[in-house]
C-alpha cells in the first residue's frame, strides 16, 4: 500500500493512501486531513497505511455524534440496560452532549472538544453530574469502537472534574425518633419501619410479596425490585447479583409485619376482597396495586419536613448500615445484607464510619513481640537451622 502527503495550508495537509482494491480489482483510495508539521503528517500517514493493511481501518462515515447517540440508544441501550437507566442515559446525552458536540462528525470528535464540553457544563452542573455525562459518553463511544465506527475511544484521554466524596445521609437518634413519630399514623409507617429494620432499597420494599416473608423463621427474601419509568411501573431483577438475598429480621420487625398483615386482611375483608394470596404485595394500595416509588419518597419528605427533619427516604438505608457498623458487625455481613455487589462498594460508601482500630493493632503486635522475646529467653540463642521455621507462629507472616 502506498500514499503521499500534500500541503493544503501552512500547517494543514491532505493525506492520500491506498486501502486495497474493490471486487472488480480497482484501486481504492482514501483521504484524510491533518494539522501539524510535515514530519507529523508523514507519521500519521504511515499509521493510517499500517492500520489499513492490518484490516483495522474504519470505514468513512458522515454520521454525527447526535445521530450515533440515537442509534446507540435504539440498538444497544434498549437491549442492555433497564428502562429507567436508558431514560437517564438518553436524558444526559440529549440535554448535555447533543447541544454542544452533537453536530460534530463522530470520526472527527477529538479529546479537546470533550474537555471544552466539560468546561462549559461546569458553569451549570455539579461535578458529579458531569462525571455521569462522561461515563455514559465513554460507554457509548466504546460501543462505537466495537461497531468499527471508531478506532479509539477519545473519552479515554479526557478526565471529568474531580468529585469530592460526599458523606451519606444518616439520621441521628433524635432525628430518627422525630421522623418515625411523624409517619406513625400513615400508610407509609410499616414501609419506613421495615426499611430501617432491613436496609432494603425503596424498590425492593415495594416489590415484596407475602410469600417472600417467613415470620416464623424471621427471614425475608429479596427476589425483585419495583422500578418507575415514564412508561409506567415494572418489576425487575435486583440491582446486583448479590441483590437476590435472604436476610434475618429482628423480632420487632417480625411483630410489625404480623400486625401489618392483620391490618391488611381486615381492610380486604371489609372491601369483600378476601384473604391476601401469597403472591399479593406486602405494601400496596386499596386495590392491591403497587405503591408508586416517587409517592413513597414524596410522602416521607412531606411528613418528616413538618417534624423538622430534612432527610430522604433513602436515609433509612444508610442509618441501618451505620447502626450495624457501630455494633461491630463485620463488613462482609453488612455488604451481603445490603445487597452490594462486593464489600469494596460497602467500604467506599461507609468506610469513614468504621471505628479507628490502629491502637488495637499496635497492642496486638506488642503482645506478639513480647511473646517472641520471652520465648527466645527460654530457648536461648539460635545457632543454626532455618530461622523462619523456628520463629514464633505469630510472627511467621510479618
Amino acid at each position: 500500500m502506498t500514499g503521499h502527503v500534500r500541503r493544503r495550508g501552512e500547517r494543514s495537509w491532505e493525506l492520500k493512501y491506498d486501502i486495497g482494491s474493490d471486487s472488480n480489482g480497482r484501486r481504492k483510495t482514501r483521504y484524510a486531513s491533518f494539522k501539524g508539521s510535515k514530519r507529523d503528517a508523514a507519521i500519521e500517514l504511515a499509521r493510517l497505511i499500517a492500520t489499513a493493511a492490518a484490516g483495522e481501518q474504519v470505514d468513512p462515515s458522515r454520521i454525527t455524534v447526535a445521530e450515533f447517540l440515537k442509534r446507540w440508544d435504539t440498538d444497544w441501550c434498549k437491549s442492555n440496560v433497564s428502562p429507567k437507566t436508558r431514560e437517564r442515559y438518553e436524558e444526559l446525552m440529549r440535554l448535555h452532549v447533543a447541544p454542544h458536540v452533537g453536530a460534530v462528525r463522530l470520526q472527527k470528535l477529538r479529546p479537546v472538544q470533550l474537555a471544552e464540553l466539560y468546561g462549559t457544563l461546569a458553569a451549570k452542573l455539579a461535578p458529579r453530574t458531569i462525571g455521569h455525562v462522561h461515563r455514559v459518553l465513554h460507554q457509548a463511544l466504546s460501543q462505537a469502537v466495537e461497531w468499527d465506527l471508531l478506532t479509539t475511544n477519545v473519552a479515554d484521554r479526557v478526565q471529568p472534574p474531580r468529585v469530592e466524596d460526599e458523606e451519606v445521609e444518616i439520621l441521628t437518634v433524635g432525628q430518627l425518633k422525630a421522623a418515625m413519630a411523624a409517619v406513625r399514623e400513615g400508610w407509609i409507617n410499616p414501609i419506613a419501619k421495615l426499611a430501617l429494620a432491613t436496609g432494603l432499597r425503596r424498590g425492593e420494599l415495594l416489590a415484596l410479596r407475602w410469600k417472600d416473608l417467613d415470620t416464623d423463621k424471621a427471614r425475608i427474601t429479596v427476589a425483585r425490585s419495583l422500578e418507575q419509568t415514564k412508561a409506567g411501573l415494572r418489576f425487575k431483577e435486583p440491582k446486583t447479583k448479590r441483590g437476590r438475598r435472604t436476610i434475618s429480621l429482628p423480632a420487632t420487625a417480625v411483630n410489625d409485619m404480623r400486625a401489618h398483615w392483620r391490618d391488611q386482611q381486615e381492610i380486604r375483608l371489609r372491601l369483600g376482597a378476601g384473604k391476601s394470596p401469597p403472591d399479593s404485595l406486602v405494601f400496596c394500595d386499596l386495590n392491591g396495586d403497587p405503591r408508586l416509588p416517587q409517592t413513597v419518597s414524596q410522602t416521607w419528605a412531606k411528613l418528616t419536613h413538618k417534624a423538622g427533619v430534612e432527610a430522604t427516604f433513602h436515609s433509612l438505608r444508610h442509618t441501618h448500615a451505620s447502626h450495624l457498623i457501630a455494633a461491630g458487625v463485620d463488613i462482609l455481613t453488612i455488604s451481603r445484607r445490603l445487597g452490594h455487589s462486593s464489600p469494596t462498594v460497602t467500604l467506599h460508601i461507609y468506610g469513614h464510619l468504621m471505628p479507628q482500630t490502629d491502637d488495637r493493632a499496635a497492642t496486638a503486635i506488642e503482645a506478639a513481640l513480647s511473646a517472641s522475646s520471652t520465648e527466645e529467653e527460654q530457648i536461648g540463642p539460635i545457632t543454626g537451622g532455618n530461622p523462619v521455621a523456628m520463629a514464633p507462629a505469630g510472627l511467621k507472616d510479618i
